[in-house]
């Protein structure tokens, strides 16, 4: 599982706006939104949640660590 913060720190280091996680991951904005307000695992079901979280590691993302320790991001640069 990733962490609210997790999702947040991807989003910024691809500078990509909600909208654009929202399309790669096939969700909507609101959702993106909602998942980034809070701190941990954000509520959701884990069919969505591992849509947000492909979609990042698709764009060059690492998750690292755990919820409950350390969680962190790695950067892969991907040629394009």
């Amino acid at each position: 599982m990733i962490t609210s913060e997790q999702i947040r720190s991807a989003r910024a280091v691809l500078r990509w706006s909600a909208a654009e996680l929202a399309g790669q991951a096939g969700v909507g904005v609101q959702t993106v939104k909602r998942f980034e307000l809070g701190t941990g695992i954000p509520p959701s079901r884990s069919a969505t949640l591992d849509r947000v979280r492909r979609a990042l590691e698709d764009a060059g993302i690492e998750f690292i660590g755990s919820p409950e320790a350390g969680p962190g991001i790695r950067i892969h640069r991907r040629d394009r």
